[in-house]
C-alpha cells in the first residue's frame, strides 16, 4: 500500500511537475494479476485498482490499516471500468457490467474480485450498512452542459444521499459524450470533502490536463487512461481531454451534501 501525506496549499508554488504527480497522481492502480492500493490521510481515503489475470483476487489487508480485515472499520465503493466482471462478498456474487456499482458496508470480511478491471474508494465508516448493487439505469442519470460548451455530459449518481445509503462515502459516475472534452465547468471546492477522480475509457495515445491548486493559483496533471488525482479540499479539480472519456468521482469527508461546494466563476481562474 502506497501511503501518501496531507498536504497544504502553500506547499504549491514552485513545485515541479515531479512533486505535483508524486503527491496527487496515482499512476499505477491497474497491475494484471494484483491488487494496488493507495492511502491518503487526506480524510483517510483509500483508492485502488484490481485487475483480475489468471484467476479471482482477494482484497488484502495492508498493514498501515491496523485492522483484522480490510472492512473492518471501513466501507468500500467498487466501479467497474473494464468488460463484465464479478465481486463476491462473503459468498455472495455480485455481476457487474461496465460502468456500474458495488457499495460494501463495514463489517464484510471477505471481498474478491474476477474478471473485469475494478476501481476501489474506501473511507472510514461508523456503522453498518447493507451491500448494494446499482446499475446505470438505477443511477437516476442527469445530462449536464451540451455541444457549445464541448461539456455534454451525463452523471449518474450512485452512492448518495438519495441513493445508496453509506456513512460519509459519496460516488458516481460520469460519461462525457462523442466530441466533448470538459469536465466540471464552471469548477468548485469543496472545504468540507475530498475528492478523488478516476479517469478511463480513455484511448492509450490520449491524455487528460487535470486542472489542480487554488482557484488563483492553478497547476495541471498530465493524466492517462486509469490513473487517479487526490483533490484535497482546498483544490479546484477540473479538466479537459484530447478525446472524449469517463471518470469516476469519489469524495469523503465531513457530509454527504451534493451541492455542498464552493463555486469558482470562469473569470475568476488563473
Amino acid at each position: 500500500m502506497d501511503v501518501r501525506h496531507a498536504t497544504a496549499p502553500d506547499q504549491i508554488p514552485g513545485a515541479t511537475t515531479d512533486w505535483l504527480r508524486r503527491r496527487f497522481l496515482a499512476e499505477r492502480l491497474f497491475v494484471p494479476g494484483e491488487v494496488h492500493l493507495l492511502y491518503s490521510h487526506e480524510d483517510r481515503m483509500v483508492v485502488g485498482g484490481a485487475l483480475p489475470a489468471e484467476g479471482p483476487l482477494e482484497l488484502p489487508c495492508p498493514a498501515p490499516l491496523r485492522a483484522e480485515y480490510f472492512l473492518e472499520r471501513r466501507e468500500l465503493g467498487v466501479v467497474n471500468v473494464g468488460a463484465a466482471g464479478t465481486v463476491t462478498v462473503d459468498g455472495v456474487p455480485y455481476g457487474l457490467a461496465p460502468r456500474e456499482c458495488l457499495y460494501v458496508g463495514r463489517g464484510a470480511r471477505e471481498v474478491t474480485f474476477e474478471n473485469g478491471a475494478f476501481y476501489l474508494v474506501s473511507t472510514p465508516a461508523h456503522a453498518d450498512r447493507p451491500t448494494v448493487r446499482a446499475t446505470l439505469e438505477e443511477a437516476e442519470p442527469v445530462r449536464l452542459g451540451g455541444g457549445e460548451g464541448s461539456n455534454d455530459r451525463t452523471i449518474y449518481k450512485y452512492v448518495h444521499a438519495e441513493g445508496i445509503q453509506s456513512c460519509q462515502l459519496v460516488l458516481g459516475v460520469t460519461v462525457l459524450e462523442p466530441g466533448s472534452m470538459w469536465n466540471t465547468m464552471p469548477c468548485h471546492t469543496h472545504g468540507r470533502r475530498t475528492e478523488v477522480y478516476l479517469y478511463f475509457d480513455l484511448p492509450a495515445d490520449q491524455r487528460v490536463i487535470h486542472l489542480m491548486g487554488r482557484p488563483d493559483e492553478t497547476r495541471n496533471l498530465v493524466v492517462a487512461d486509469r490513473q487517479a488525482v487526490i483533490s484535497p479540499s482546498w483544490s479546484v479539480h477540473c479538466g479537459f481531454g484530447t478525446h472524449n472519456y469517463s471518470f469516476v468521482w469519489a469524495m469523503g469527508g465531513e457530509n454527504q451534501a451534493f451541492d455542498d461546494m464552493e463555486p469558482v466563476a470562469i473569470g475568476e481562474m488563473r
